[in-house]
């Protein structure tokens, strides 16, 4: 079959009160490549610093998302999109008032062995 088309995301829970519905990806397709997740991260979501061993793209849809990445902090937007590139150190929070709702993209895709978090604090 030339097409996969997702109908059925697995909904994967986290701490946090943040959702993440995954529609590509190991629970979802099997597939260790690369995974697609919508996600929301409610207002005070936040998580340690990791330094994962895949690429993350991350896709703004509403609200905003702190990023903590090479001493820097950027606040990503609606309609703006960030790479972060596999071994760098970068921790993801939505210290805002409203939830912040949004595409991850991963390659090869996440897993809990590949994201390599700190403990948390």
């Amino acid at each position: 079959m030339g097409f996969k088309h997702q109908t059925n995301p697995i909904h994967i829970p986290v701490p946090g009160g943040k959702t993440i519905a995954e529609h590509f990806g190991i629970p979802s397709t099997g597939s260790s490549d690369l995974s697609v997740a919508h996600m929301v991260a409610p207002a005070g979501w936040g998580e340690p610093f990791q330094s994962p061993n895949f690429d993350e793209w991350t896709l703004m849809v509403r609200g905003k998302k702190q990023i903590e990445v090479d001493g820097k902090v950027i606040i990503l937007s609606a309609g703006e999109s960030i790479l972060v590139e596999k071994g760098t150190k970068v921790r993801y929070s939505n210290p805002f008032s409203e939830d912040a709702e949004y595409w991850s993209v991963c390659k090869p895709a996440f897993s809990l062995d590949l994201v390599n978090r700190e403990p948390e604090t």
